[in-house]
Order: C-alpha cells, then structure tokens, then sequence
C-alpha cells in the first residue's frame, strides 16, 4: 500500500476515536451537572415549584433589599453580600449579622406576603412585581407594591386585604414557576 493511503487511513481512524470520545461525554454529562453563565456561588434557577419571587439574573430576593429592616427601621434598605443566606432557592441580603440570624431564626415572619407580589394586584386577581421600597407593614406582615399608588390604596381600604387573602390560591397557581 501507498505511503498517501496509509495516512488517510490513520486520520480516518482518529477522527472516529475523537467523534466516539465525544459522543460518550454528550450521552454521559448530565445536562443540569450546571447551569452555564451563573456567576459562581448564585443558588441555581428558579424550579418549577419555587414560591418567593427572585430576580433570574442576579437570584436576589426583594432586590437586595434586607426583610427585616423593614420592621426594624421601618425603611427598605439594601442589603450587604457580606450577610447573605440562601433560603429556599434565593439569596437572601442584610444590613447586619443581626438581621440575617433573625431570618435565619423565623424566616416565615419576614418574608413577604403573596410571595412578594403586589398585594394590590393580587386583590385584582393578578400577579405583578414589585418594588420593594413601595411596602407597608400591617399587623406582623409585610406588603410588597408596584407603585406608591398600589401601596396607598392597600393601606387605606381593608378589604383588599380580605380579597386578596381570597384570590391568592388562585393567582399563585396561575403564576408561571
């Protein structure tokens, strides 16, 4: 045989090895091993059954902002990366240790009603995002609101609540997860 045959041969036979090679990493690798483009240490996407409302790009909960300082200073104030926790699938930020240990206590009692959304809209049937500086604590809960408008009507006509607390079975299981 030909010096020029032989060595089209030996380059026929590698490819096929690097083709088999790779077609056994494809058929191995689990596709959700990782999500690709997630800075490292973010939790990882939203799962279908995900209740709190949480930014995809950055996975922040309410923005940054710390839920217990809404109690505590009675002002949305934006949390530090250096008091963070991930609880169910979000990090979640705080102004100090004492706030993320608070938290990490009871988080039931900080987190958001209608899992964020704004209450106003839930009233309505409707889930919208919010704006976490637009809130109102009322009673031991704390409302979340699209607009200073949203927030002013909630507070003053206590029978959105009421509606809202009826509608919100509803408007969560419409809510796209």
């Amino acid at each position: 045989m030909k010096a020029g045959t032989w060595q089209r041969r030996i380059s026929v036979a590698n490819r096929m090895v690097v083709i088999g090679a790779l077609a056994v990493a494809a058929f191995t690798t689990p596709a959700f091993a990782t999500t690709p483009g997630l800075p490292a240490g973010l939790p990882e996407l939203p799962s279908l059954d995900e209740g709190m409302q949480r930014d995809p790009h950055s996975g922040l909960a309410l923005r940054g902002y710390d839920p217990v300082a809404y109690r505590i200073e009675k002002h949305a104030m934006s949390g530090h990366p250096d008091y963070e926790i991930v609880h169910q699938g979000a990090v979640w930020r705080f102004v100090s240790a004492a706030n993320r240990e608070a938290f990490r206590d009871a988080p039931d009692i900080y987190e958001p009603a209608f899992d964020g959304f704004d209450a106003s809209a839930v009233a309505e049937g409707r889930a919208v995002d919010t704006d976490p500086r637009q809130f109102a604590v009322i009673g031991s809960r704390l409302f979340l609101f699209r607009t200073p408008e949203n927030r002013r009507s909630f507070v003053e006509d206590a029978n959105l609540l009421k509606t809202a607390e009826t509608k919100w079975d509803d408007v969560s299981r419409s809510i796209a997860r």
